[in-house]
């Protein structure tokens, strides 16, 4: 069974401040994700900042408007440098998603690394060259236009 790593990198034109109160606040993840995903939170009266711990419950619809229950754990965060997410409910046997955030001269390099594996074995391979691929690099080619239009140049 195959297991992969999608990496990518992004220049946002803002202070370390702006960019963590932005990407640390659950209520702005549906606000970078593409709409034709049907995100939507289901955990209710969620706080504004992550913690560790932390269960987020989401449905998407990735593929064929299917709607898929996604339950995420926050198991680690650094103020102001990283945080991570787990699934632990949801479509991949395996996601672990690094959020990490680097102070620069002129804003911050926002880097994410993504490793995964998908279900269903060999099956699983193929889904992943045929469609998974593709539709991360749409979601983040989404994310990365949405963060530039939030923090313009």
């Amino acid at each position: 069974m195959a297991f992969y790593q999608f990496q990518k990198e992004q220049f946002v034109n803002a202070s370390i401040d702006e960019v963590w109160d932005f990407i640390s606040s659950p209520q702005n993840l549906k606000k970078i994700t593409p709409q034709n995903m049907g995100f939507d939170i289901r955990t209710p009266n969620l706080p504004d900042k992550i913690y560790e711990g932390m269960i987020i419950s989401y449905t998407v619809r990735p593929l064929l408007g299917i709607p898929t229950n996604w339950v995420t754990e926050i198991t680690h965060v650094r103020d102001k440098s990283y945080f991570v997410d787990e699934q632990r409910v949801g479509p991949y046997k395996l996601w672990h998603h690094q959020h990490i955030i680097i102070a620069t001269e002129n804003g911050v390099l926002m880097k994410d690394i993504v490793s995964y594996q998908p279900p269903f074995g060999f099956l699983g391979n193929i889904a992943n060259a045929l469609v998974i691929t593709h539709k991360l690099n749409n979601i983040f080619a989404f994310r990365t236009q949405a963060l530039d239009e939030i923090f313009p140049y």
